[in-house]
């Protein structure tokens, strides 16, 4: 009976080995999409095959948008591997949000974002970020560090 438990916990919550290798791959995940993403921002050529935008975007605009997509998914990164709570990536994220080009930037992606299954991680955090822009355009202060409800932290 205890083995059976045991298995169990196991499989829901993996080995410390499982853990490490996971962290490992998503570590190698983001250096190798963080090493695309400066080539693109050096290279206006290669700049050219990540424009997806809805919307001409001059190309110093959207090496600038390469640039805020790298910063946003270096703070997912850090969440993803735990160094970051929830609550601290949402912290980052409303700095992030301060910054005009950034916010352009979120906004010429949006329909990145519409064909994220709704159970994805990285859809539940986006709609984080977009009611998070919504709290701060809306917020009639200009103390911004307390717009917004951190999410709860996971028991």
């Amino acid at each position: 009976m205890m083995s059976a438990v045991k298995a169990r916990f196991t499989s829901a919550v993996g080995t410390p080995g499982s853990r490490r290798r996971k962290r490992a791959a998503l570590a190698e995940q983001h250096r190798l999409s963080f090493d695309l993403l400066c080539k693109a921002m050096a290279d206006p050529a290669l700049a050219e095959v990540l424009d997806t935008y809805e919307s001409e975007i001059p190309i110093d605009k959207q090496r600038q948008f390469l640039f805020a997509n790298a910063l946003y998914v270096n703070n997912l990164h850090f969440y993803r591997i735990g160094a970051l709570s929830q609550a601290e990536l949402y912290g980052h994220l409303r700095v992030m949000c301060q910054n005009k080009v950034f916010r352009e930037y979120w906004e010429a992606t949006r329909h990145h974002r519409k064909s994220l299954p709704e159970t994805s991680e990285e859809f539940i955090l986006g709609r984080m970020m977009d009611d998070l822009i919504q709290d701060l355009t809306d917020a009639d202060t200009d103390e911004w560090w307390v717009v917004g409800e951190p999410p709860d932290e996971p028991a």
